[in-house]
This record gives C-alpha cells, structure tokens and sequence, in this order.
C-alpha cells in the first residue's frame, strides 16, 4: 500500500468490511436496473469517503461468486459524529442486473449484508483553467459537457451532482426510459433513447456531435458508457479540439493495483482500470476497433440446429452426457428428454459392475469430485431392458461402451453391432476404475490398439471418449482417428482427490476421483480447441467430428465450444443442480444464432479458430 493510502498509525485509509443493505429496487420503468443503498460506518475519522468517479468491490456477503463486482458510486453523503468518533458514509449504487454476480445484488433485500472494499482508483477532477460557473463567457453556455451512456450515468452523475447547478449540460443516452438522472441539476439536461421512448430518438450521435461541441463552446466534456460510445466521444472532442476525461471499465480481480489483470491499452502502455483509472484522459485510450456486425436472420426465419456426426443425425447439438442422465428415464418426470439431441447411456461394461464402495461423491467449488466406479448392470440387461425404452424416446441413442480390458471392448462392441443403438460411444477414459478405462486413453499406442479392435467387430459409428489427464491428448485423438474413429468426444473427468481432515486419509476408497462442473469448461474447451487445431491440419478427407464435453452450464458455454470447432456439446454436470439446463441451452443457442445471423451451425463452427 502507498504511503499516502495509511494513517499516522500505520493503518489502511480504505474501507474492507460487511454493512447492511437499506434499500435495493428496481429503477421505476427498468426491469433490470437496481438502486442499491447501504451505510457505512468508518472505523476511523482518517478513513477516506468515496469522490466523484470511484467505486467499490462488492458483492453479497452469501456470494456464489468468487470475485467482488466494481460497481461506481452514484450517491454519496458523508457525516461525523463528534460524540462518537464514527464517521458514518451514506452510499448508493446504481446496478444493472448482468452476469451472475449482479443478478446476486440485484436480490438483495433490506439487512441482507455486503461486503465492501473501497473507496478505490480516482476521481473526476476540474482542470485548472476550467471555471466552475453558471455560465462562461458567452450568454447561456457552458464550459462543461458531461455525457453518460446506460448504466455508465452513474459515475457522471455523481460527478455532475458534486458541481454547481447549472453550471454543466448532461446528455445522457440509453435503449428504453431514462434513469440516474434524479440529483442531475444541469443548465441543459437531452437525453436519447434508441426507441424514443423518452428525449429525442436515436443514439447519442442525433443529440451531440464535433461541431455541436463547438457550437456549444464546451471546454472540457467528461463521459462513462458503452465502449463505442466513449470511442465516438474520443473522436468528435479530437475533431473539435476539446478535452475529454472518460471512465473506463474492465473485469478486476483485486481492484487495487496488485494482480494487473484489468490493464488496457493506452499510448502510454498498459495502464490499470482500478489504480491508474478508471478516469482517463481520453486522448491516451487506445480503442480496439470494433469486430464487423452480422445481421440477424430474417424475421420469421429460424435457425437450423440440426447436425450429423459420422452419418448419424441429431435433431440439436445438445447431448445427455454419460454417466449424469441414466438410461433416459431418470428425468423424464421432471421435464421434455424429446426436446434434445441425443442422450448417452450410462457407463455400461460387458458384466454387471456394483461400482466403487464408500463415499462416492465431494462437492468442491465449481462442480464435484465423483468415484462412482461404473455400477451398471452389464451389457446383456442394458441390450434386453434399458435399450428398448431408450429407443422409443425422439433423441438419438448413443450407447457409452466401457471396458476392463481389450477382450471386454471387443465383445461388447459385438453385442452392440447387433442391436438398434446409433453409434458407440467408446470410453476408454474413466478415472474411477482400477483396471481398463482410463488406462487405455492415456496413450497413443494403447488408444490406437483398442479402437482398431473395436473397429474390427462393429460397423456402428465409433465416437471415442477422450481423458484430459493423457499427457499428450492431442496425439491420443489421432491415433484414435487413424485407428478408425469416426469421431471424438472429449473430455471426460479430470483426476483429482479430495482428503477428510479428520480421519487424516482421503475420502475415496481408490484415493483418485474424477472432477468435473463448471470449473473444468477453460481447460475442457482449450483441450478441444487444441484437437480440433490438430484436426484442421489433416486433409478434409481425413478429418472426424469432435463433440465437447466439461462444464457446459450455459447456452454461452455451448457457443464457445462450438466456435472451438465442437460439431455438438455433452451436457452432464449442470442437470444435477438445474434439471432444465439442456432446454435452456437448447433455446439460448437458438436465440443466438438468430441474433447473430448464423442460419446454420457450421456457419458458426469453428470461427474461434485461428
């Protein structure tokens, strides 16, 4: 910490503690923009109130999430109590319900607690020359311009309400309604919105432009909004030769200088959003340009979801992972199973299998470690039972065929052939048995022998399982191509253990277990993106679909496995904690894909790829 963020005493100026939420309702006409409200009680006089442009870390005091939100103030009031010694800082936040974390503020209610870091990075401030009047020189103008787009009003709200009345214009923009402009006193206050429901109609171009600026004769303009708003900011003070303050935003980690992880670019280098920012000079901002627009699909026109995998065809490209789904059945009570593609039967062995003793599952933040040891009934009562009712189901039937041994994988592949299932899905990668499985992905020369076994006896599909803990997965998946694989999924669980403190031994009888959830999607979806990469180098000919696997929870997860190139996605995990996550993503895919104007999944396949 810097000499100047401590006391006399040594201690820290900033605030890190919980306080209570006094108020936290949506904005009047906004459904997904919230006040928040909350006081802070200061341990120490010394200790630093919020100015105009900071903010706070912030995030439920029963957060789900692992990292605190960077939320900008939008009111502050500060007051001593002499008797006391406490100084007292009445704060609000204006914030819009996006991701995860805010969903969890957004729901907060009265004397739920926050927890707090802050005040943090630095303030709007006046340059010298600037005076802060009612007016300048010239009749009924302003030297001071301050613009605020969505929910970037709040910061320049709190800035503008800090100034003089009239002694500013305020323009401010956003999609639908107005909102933050309630302690805004300006001398001109014009507000856009995109669909003209309030102020003029359009985007903040119809309202405020180079010459405008000039016409105007503001000296100074301070913006925070959108990216390409403060890009068309930066450039229309640039043509008319004013200066421009702008408030930057970037994902954080700590907030306070020390991990660099919110750096953006500037003429000056890198500079760090939280301790440098997030006030900028706007003429050091170097902006990235931004990607070419697609047009949505056509009004009335859907996208096509299916897709075909080794000659097999799927109504969608979302799967019933393994292992997570049963043979179908299972959830049937609870939602449609005819909405999706496909559906993986369990794990299933030529002989009956009672699965791994003592306690088989851990939940671990971002998923679970599971050592369930392939418990199935074998091969023969899957064939004359569980098989028949999983035909009759609209989703096409994958059969995951496990093994202790070559000879098992051989003759199960055999009774397989002869049966009505669509393709085998060959899982030569489970960490939670002591003989076969895993045993036989970790290896290019063991995965190239018992696919070309496999191959020999069945003319099924084969798609084949892959193991992220092969040391070398990339040459693993070509062998399994050259060996006959008509395509690849991957990745199965990643090998982990888990210890129980108190009895000072590890939890699973095999020690080793497979973890999985959302935790595992970065590597799961680097692991496929490298295959793929691989696969891109063979000629066409030679190339086989590959399906991802791990911590898909979302419709965007799926997105960012196919862009890596997946020709569909196996959903396991996420079902346990949200029955209808495959619906979702099944209706979130959709609705993306005719956003973005993708008519058809291979349009989209793969584009991540460079």
């Amino acid at each position: 910490m810097d000499r100047a963020e401590i006391d006399e005493n040594g201690k820290g100026l900033l605030f890190f503690g919980k306080a209570k939420v006094q108020e936290c309702a949506p904005v009047e006409g906004q459904d997904n923009v919230y006040v928040l409200g909350t006081v802070v009680a200061l341990e120490r006089k010394e200790q630093l109130a919020p100015k105009p442009g900071q903010f706070y870390l912030i995030r439920s005091a029963r957060s789900a999430v692992q990292f605190d939100r960077p939320i900008s103030v939008y009111r502050s009031e500060e007051k001593y109590h002499e008797d006391s010694g406490v100084k007292i800082v009445m704060l609000e936040f204006l914030i819009l319900e996006k991701g995860r974390g805010t969903q969890e503020l957004c729901s907060l209610q009265i004397d739920d607690e926050i927890e707090l870091i802050g005040p943090l990075g630095n303030t709007f401030e006046l340059p010298e020359n600037i005076a802060e009047s009612t007016s300048s020189s010239e009749k009924n103008k302003t030297d001071i311009c301050i613009v605020g787009g969505g929910i970037g009003v709040a910061p320049v709200a709190n800035f503008a309400s800090s100034l003089k009345p009239k002694s500013y214009d305020f323009y401010a923009s956003f999609k639908s309604g107005s909102y933050g402009l309630n302690y805004v006193k300006p001398k001109n206050l014009i507000v856009t919105t995109d669909d003209g429901s309030v102020g003029m109609h359009g985007m903040l171009p119809v309202a405020i432009d180079a010459q405008k600026i000039k016409d105007a004769g503001y000296k100074v303009v301070y913006a925070c909004g959108p990216t390409p708003m403060l890009a068309y900011i930066q450039k229309i003070c640039n043509e008319a030769n004013v200066k421009c303050y702008i408030s930057m935003e970037n994902r954080m980690l700590c907030g306070v200088g020390a991990c660099l992880g919110c750096t953006i670019q500037t003429k000056e280098g890198k500079k760090r959003v939280c301790k440098d920012g997030p006030v900028f000079d706007s003429d050091i901002i170097e902006f990235e340009q931004p990607a070419a627009r697609r047009p949505s699909l056509p009004e009335g026109t859907e996208p096509d979801l299916n897709v075909e995998i080794a000659g097999v065809k799927f109504r969608n490209p979302v799967f019933a992972a393994s292992g997570t789904f049963g043979y179908a059945q299972n959830y049937r009570g609870i939602f449609d199973v005819n909405k999706l593609g496909g559906i993986c039967s369990k794990g299933t062995t030529l002989e009956p299998r009672e699965g791994n003793p003592g306690q088989r599952v851990v939940e671990v933040v971002g998923g679970n470690i599971n050592s369930i040891g392939l418990q199935n009934p074998g091969l023969p009562h899957f064939i004359q039972y569980e098989l028949p009712e999983m035909l009759k189901l609209e989703p096409t039937t994958i059969a995951n065929l496990a093994g202790s041994d070559l000879d098992s994988y051989v003759k199960g592949a055999e009774l397989l052939d002869n049966t009505d299932v669509k393709m085998i899905e060959l899982n030569i990668s489970c960490p939670n048995v002591k003989a076969g499985g895993m045993a036989f992905g970790m290896k290019c020369d063991a995965a190239n022998t018992v696919v070309s076994a496999v191959r020999k006896v069945t003319k099924k599909p084969i798609m084949v399982k892959l193991s992220p803990n092969a040391p070398d997965l990339v040459g693993v998946a070509m062998a399994c191509v050259k060996a006959g694989a008509d395509a690849l999924s991957l990745v199965n669980t990643v090998q982990a253990i888990a210890i129980d403190i108190e009895k000072g031994k590890p939890v699973f009888a095999n020690v080793r277990a497979g973890f999985c959830g959302p935790a595992i999607k970065p590597l799961a979806l680097r692991m496929v993106y490298d295959v793929v990469a691989a696969m891109n180098k063979l000629p066409e000919s030679e190339r086989v679909p590959v399906v991802g696997i791990g911590g898909i929870a979302k419709w965007e997860d799926a997105v960012e496995y196919i862009m890596a190139g997946a020709s569909a996605v196996e959903v396991g995990t996420a079902t346990f904690s949200n029955p209808n996550a495959m619906i979702e993503i099944i209706d979130g895919l959709r609705a993306f894909m005719k956003r973005k104007g993708y008519a058809t999944l291979s349009e989209m396949r793969g584009v991540a790829q460079v």
